[in-house]
């Protein structure tokens, strides 16, 4: 799975599942966030394509979402985001 702040690769054994607490090696951002899940979909209600799934607040903060899955893709796909993740990284310590 790749991070969604820094868009670093996390390696997963392949009958591993990211625990509630797990962090990014690289930036320390919470991996159990809907943002990493392969069900997130900011189109759908609630932005999540798992209707049996509770609504999350805050699609970027580790949750206890039964349902989550890690997702293949990445998040900081523009400069946009990537920006932000750096000034989050810079005044997060």
């Amino acid at each position: 799975m790749k991070c969604f702040v820094c868009n670093v690769g996390v390696e997963l054994a392949s009958d591993a599942r990211v625990g509630f607490r797990d962090c990014c090696d690289h930036c320390g951002a919470d991996l159990h966030i809907c943002r990493n899940c392969r069900f997130y979909d900011p189109a759908a209600y609630n932005e999540c394509r798992e209707s049996s799934a509770e609504r999350v607040a805050d699609s970027e903060r580790s949750n206890r979402c039964d349902w989550f899955e890690a997702s293949e893709q990445g998040g900081a796909d523009d400069k946009r985001t990537s920006a932000l993740a750096d000034l989050d990284a810079l005044f997060k310590n």
